[in-house]
């Protein structure tokens, strides 16, 4: 009885460890919230400036390209239709 009773309990600790690795104990990982100076402010400004000049010179996507289209056989129904 004893014997199973510790085999139980080894297997709950076994299987908790895990559990207690998730808890968010120990260093906070989010800096802790302060107002942003002008200078920052306008670093971030500058940033998201870029971003969208950087966005906006990416070409249209083409219409779908399909590399394999001059490859593939033509299908089945195509060539019953240039029969008739």
């Amino acid at each position: 009885m004893v014997r199973t009773l510790i085999q139980v309990v080894a297997i709950v600790v076994a299987l908790s460890g895990p559990a207690f690795a998730q808890s968010p104990v120990g260093v906070p990982l989010k800096a802790p919230d302060k107002p942003l100076t002008q200078e920052e402010i306008e670093k971030q400004k500058a940033a998201d400036r870029a971003y969208e000049a950087a966005v906006n010179k990416i070409p249209d996507k083409k219409s779908s390209a399909d590399p394999w289209g001059n490859i593939r056989q033509p299908s089945p129904t195509a060539s019953k239709n240039k029969a008739q």
